[in-house]
Parts: C-alpha cells; structure tokens; sequence
C-alpha cells in the first residue's frame, strides 16, 4: 500500500510538472463546464476573489468610474444602416440587456436623433425567461422590411434565428426559424435563405460549425431543404453568400477549409463551380459584377504577378477558364496596408492604416480609371467605417485616438464631411500625452508600440505600467479611445491613467497591423516571435525607465490570454502582474475543445510532430514547481462556447496547488466576451485593475 501511494505522489507531481501532461491531466473534471464538482470549484474560487478584491477601498471607486463611462448617455451609439433607417443597440441602466431602437436619417444626422423601439431584449428576456443576449439583425435589401435575428442565450456564439418584419416590428407568425446553434443563415430572395445548422449527426465539422449548406424555402420544413454544399468535417465550416446585381445575382459557397484557406463556389445553372484563386485569398464583396479580392499571399496570374496585400476587382469568369477584365485597385507598401474595404455602387471606401494609424479614401472610376480620393480626417489615431448607404455611397464614420473621445462624422456623396455627435471626454486628458516607439525583437525585427501617460511622467522605473496585446489572427490594435477592445469610453483613464498608471498597446507580430505577412511571420512555428516581440517592448518600457519589472502588469484575451501566459512562464522575472481573459493555455487539448480545432491552422496540431514546437510555449504544460510566478487574474465565462473556460480552470488550480497569487472569477453568462450586462462589464473591469493597482504600486 506504501509503494502505491510513493507511485500516486510521483504522478501528482509529474502532472504538475507537465512531463506526463500528453498522458494525463489531474485537472480534467474541470472541463466539465457545467459539473457539479466544477462549478463547485468556481463559486468557491469566485467568493475568494470578492472577498479579496471587492473589500479593497479602491474597488468600489472604480466600479462606479466603469460603470459611469458605460451608462453614460453621450456615449456613441454603435449604428448599422438599413434602408431610410439607422438602428441601434442601446444598453444603460434601464436597459442593462439592451433596446434595440432606429431612427430615421434625417433625424439622425441633426445628432438629436429621435428614437423608435424596434426590440426590446429585457422585456423579451423576462417574457421567454432566457437571458437574451442580441446578436443581430440581417434584412433583405433593398425594402429591408424581412429580416432574420439573432438572439443568443447568455452571451454564447449559438443563437437562435427568428425572422423579424421591420414595418409591423414583430417576429413573424411562421416565419423562418431555427433554434439554438452555431447557425448561418442569408437572404436570397423573399422566399429563400441560404442555412447551414445543427441538424443532427453528421451536420457539423470537428469544429463545431456547420458542415452542410442548404437553400431553404418558405413554407418547407428545413427537412427538405436543398443541399447545395457539403465539406469535410476537417474543415472549419460550411456557409454561402447571395450578391444581388443590377442584371445578374450571384450566389457563392465558401468551403472553409482551415481558418486561414477557403475554396470559392460560384453557383451557375445549378452547378458549383470552383474558383480559380488562391486558398488564402478573400473574396470580399462584388462591385458591378466583378468579385473584389484581397490576396493573403503573392499570385501569379497568367503573366502577371500580384503581390500579397493587394486588392483586385476581377470578373468571375476569369476565374472559371474565361476572358474577363481584372484590376488592381490597392497595393500594399511596407508602411501603409489596406485594413478595410466597403463596397458601394458609386465606388469603394478604404480604410488604409500607415504605421498602425488610420487614412481613409474613396476609390471612383474614371475614364482613366480608378482614382483614390483623401477624405478629410484626422490620422493620428483609428477611422472606423459605422456603416453606409450602398446605393448613394454617403456613410458614416468613427474617429477616436487614446485621448480623443469617439466622434461620429458624416460623409456625404460629395465627399464633404460633417461632424453628427461626438461624445464628451470621460476624463482630464489635458496633462497626458500618448507617443509611438519603435524597438527591436530578438530576430531584429522592428515593433512598434504606443504609450499613453501624464505628461509630467517621471522616468524613475517606478510607474506602474500596463501592457495591453493580442498578436494573432490578424487582428490590429489601434489608438482607442477605451483603451483596449472593451467599450468603455475612455473609462480606463479614470481607472488607469488619472491616477498615475502608464498605458501601454502592444502592435506584435501575429497581428495585422502591417499586412498578411506581418500575421504569417508568426504563425505555427513561429508563434513564439509574438512572445519575443511582446518581451522586447516590456525590456525597452525598462531601459527608458519608464517602468521596471516590478511594477508592470500585463493583460490578453483569448489569444491574448495565451501570449500573457506564454509570457508569464516564459520570462516570471520580467512581469509584476497578469490579467489572463477567456484564454486558451492548455495548447495539448485545445483542438478538442469546443471550437478549437478550427484553429489549428493558426497554431498547429498537437497530435502531431508540431507539438514539439508547441510544447516550448504552451503556458499549461510549462508550469514549474519551485517557480514564483507573478500575480494573476483569470477571468471567463461559464457560457463560453469558443474558448473553454477549462483552460482557465485548470491553469488557475495548478497555479494554486504550486502555491501561487491566484485570484479568479468566472461569470456565469457572457459567451467569450464575459459579460452581457454593462454591471456584469463593470465587475469585471473593477476586478481587474483593483488586482493591478494592489500588486503593481
């Protein structure tokens, strides 16, 4: 009986240690999401952190300061256009799930809008007892009077889809309908929608998504629909897109092969046909006809070599053997890429960015063919197309930087600007300053950064200083009035900056910022670069003395979530601090969680011999007994049906079981972004820079 237990503490600590962690994991009960025994585990570890975090004296102060920015009614609506009407979500403290609500352009434009109830999702939420969470509105252009709605319970990425009438604002009496799942669904024609769901076995990927598309007649059971596209279960999913044309419509079905590779279908005469282009090439919209392109990678065409980043308008049938017309309309140069593209009938908006800040154009054709024109605004900070009217080319957009508030502007078909509404400052930013730098990685590659402090800023290497990053899927990070991809409207300089904290953005590799290959330089094998980049820029924060490793947090979401834990096991010396969001950590089982394996395009398969450069940085498994790691707060969301809030668990225990600063709270609801509420929102802000300002000053 002694030997067996000797062999049972050995295997703990091997567990523990990760050298058996491809065998076993002592923590594997807690990615029953909903286990007895686990959610024991988190209603015990979410009481810990209350009553750690929620005591201190500055907690309360904080709360009421995140709140105050999120309920404020000077805030920015976030709009969408739909025929004579612009529509939007509104949440405050009447409304914590939110009213959706449109008003007419004209009313909108005088910036007074006068607001109509389309929806309202906490009376719907109290009338079908489910914590509704909106999802958005699809309608069929041009009357825009059918739509299909999307409504998720508790923040999840399923949804269910209800066919909404805008002129009577009710949901159709046997309408389309489909009920919870990873659904995607599109107008054709009144009568037709594209849908692709969970039908049973056999109906979606290893992924989770849908496996099969199918055309759906009103009046039919789903049952009988067509099948008019069905993929591998290897690949992430299934969906199709309806282009409407003035003489021809086009319909195309999208075989996502991997995250990063899809193969294009273009249904003529019945029949699927493929696409001659790229697997990595996007096809964005289609303008007159002409399918707009953007390349991921170099393309030979024929004789002619178009290089990564571009974007091209080309006719489909040059794309299934035949003759066609095909132009470049934007070529990507070392400082300045394309970060958008909005298609209209009198021509095409692009948002370009140069060195991670923001210029916007309006492509027009010509005689002599396509000339790019400068709308006038500012570029020191983000441009942000809201949404536009396709038929007349006039659109609204956003400007913000990390000291301006968000201002709506706009744009008529003249390219003439307006100012509509611009929100009024959360904070004093009259005494800080924000500043671009530049640093070298460990491969010489040069990364830039923003910095966001007072203006009287001491450079003693005692200021606490939070990074914020994310390096992956291409995701770019700008100057942000809110500081980071939660819209707080400027509450972080309350929280954060007012009281003497130095903001810090983070543009590493994995990202966007400079193009498709700024992405792909980071990558499976080289995902680490990410890691290397964001270490460069916290020892450059040092060397300026700025800040020292004492006193410098550091935050990630979701693939954040991963690079802080990379960073945190990789370099303990290095940080003071860790907020570690709705993560991914165990890099040994996240293809077989949830909606992982979609991304093992981004980071490899671990079944394979790419666990070998996997193993290097995966945070889980490099856990080390002995080791001081520093502080950290986890957070995620019971209802996370992307990132599995196993990760978290699992991390956070072995952590503890090590004898680490652990704090951790997971919300019940919230899907990947942890909350549905702005209280919910709120709470776990608070949350988080209390845990900073407590170990960081």
């Amino acid at each position: 009986m002694q030997s067996i237990q000797r062999l049972s503490s050995v295997l703990i600590i091997l567990c523990t240690t990760g050298l058996f962690a491809s065998e076993t994991d002592e923590n594997l009960w807690l990615e029953e999401v909903e286990g007895t025994k686990a959610l024991a585990w988190v209603d015990e570890l979410n009481s810990r952190t209350e009553q750690t975090l929620m005591t201190d004296p500055i907690y309360k102060s904080l709360y009421g300061e995140a709140l105050d920015a999120l309920n404020r009614k000077d805030k920015l609506p976030a709009i969408s256009l739909k025929g004579d009407w612009v529509y939007n979500l509104w949440k405050d403290k009447e409304q914590p799930r939110g009213l959706y609500r449109r008003a007419s352009i004209d009313s909108f434009k005088t910036g007074k809008p006068n607001w109509q109830i389309v929806l309202d999702i906490d009376k719907l939420s109290k009338q079908d007892n489910e914590k509704w969470v909106f999802k958005g509105m699809s309608c069929l252009a041009p009357a825009n009077e059918k739509c299909l709605m999307n409504l998720s319970p508790g923040g999840t990425d399923a949804h269910v889809v209800r066919e909404f009438n805008t002129k009577s604002l009710s949901f159709v009496k046997d309408g389309f309908e489909l009920p919870v799942a990873k659904t995607s669904a599109s107008w054709i024609d009144d009568k037709h929608i594209f849908v692709g769901t969970d039908s049973g076995p056999g109906s979606l990927t290893n992924s989770g998504y849908p496996r099969i598309q199918k055309i759906w007649q009103r009046g039919t059971d789903i049952k009988d629909a067509k099948s008019v596209l069905e993929v591998s279960n290897k690949s992430v999913s299934a969906s199709a897109r309806h282009f409407a044309g003035d003489q021809t419509d086009i319909n195309l079905l999208i075989d996502a092969k991997s995250f990063w590779t899809r193969s294009y279908l273009q249904i003529i005469d019945g029949k699927a046909l493929t696409l001659k282009l790229p697997d990595t090439a996007r096809v964005l919209d289609v303008f007159e006809g002409k399918f707009l392109v953007s390349l991921k990678e170099d393309w030979l065409y024929e004789d002619q070599n178009f290089q990564q980043g571009s974007a091209l308008l080309i006719e489909p049938s040059m794309l299934l053997g035949g003759e066609g017309e095909l132009v470049e309309l934007f070529k990507q140069t070392p400082n300045s890429i394309s970060e958008s593209l909005t298609v209209t009938a009198k021509g095409i908006i692009a948002v370009t960015m140069e060195d991670v800040k923001s210029k916007i154009y309006f492509y027009k054709q010509q005689e002599d063919g396509w000339k790019a024109h400068r709308i006038n605004l500012p570029e020191t900070g983000t441009i942000e197309i809201q949404t536009v009217n396709s038929d007349t080319g006039e659109f609204f957009a956003t400007y913000e930087d990390f000291l301006t508030a968000p201002t709506l502007y706009f744009v008529d078909k003249d390219m003439n600007v307006s100012v509509v509404m611009q929100q009024q400052e959360s904070f004093d930013s009259s005494n800080m300053k924000f500043e671009q730098h530049f640093t070298l990685s460990k491969d010489g590659t040069r990364i830039p950064y923003f910095v966001v402090m007072k203006k009287d800023t001491e450079y003693n290497g005692k200021n606490p200083t939070h990074i914020f990053s994310y390096g992956g899927f291409r995701n770019s990070l700008q100057p942000s009035y809110s500081g980071s991809y939660e819209d707080l409207n400027g509450a972080y300089g309350n929280m954060w900056l007012k009281r003497g904290g130095v903001y810090v953005v983070a543009n590493i590799r994995g990202g966007g910022e400079y193009g498709p290959a700024w992405h792909s330089a980071a990558l499976r094998e080289n995902k680490v670069k990410s890691y290397e980049d964001f270490d460069a820029i916290a020892e450059d924060l040092i060397r300026r003395k700025i800040t020292s490793p004492k006193h410098l947090g550091i935050e990630g979401r979701s693939n954040g979530g991963l690079l802080v834990g990379a960073a945190m096991t990789r370099r303990p010396d290095l940080y003071g601090a860790v907020i570690c969001g709705v993560p991914l950590l165990d890099m040994k089982r996240y293809h077989k969680l949830l909606a992982g394996a979609s991304w093992m395009a981004e980071y490899g398969d671990p079944d394979t011999d790419d666990w070998k450069f996997m193993k290097q940085y995966s945070p889980y498994q490099n856990l080390k007994p002995g080791v001081m790691y520093p502080p950290v707060f986890f957070f995620t969301s019971t209802k996370d049906d992307r990132v599995h809030p196993g990760h978290a668990r699992k991390m956070a225990t072995r952590l503890i079981n090590m004898g680490n600063s652990v704090e951790y709270f997971e919300n019940r609801e919230g899907g990947h972004k942890g909350s549905s509420t702005s209280e919910q929102l709120a709470k776990r802000i608070a949350l988080s820079f209390t845990h900073l300002w407590r170990v960081l000053k």
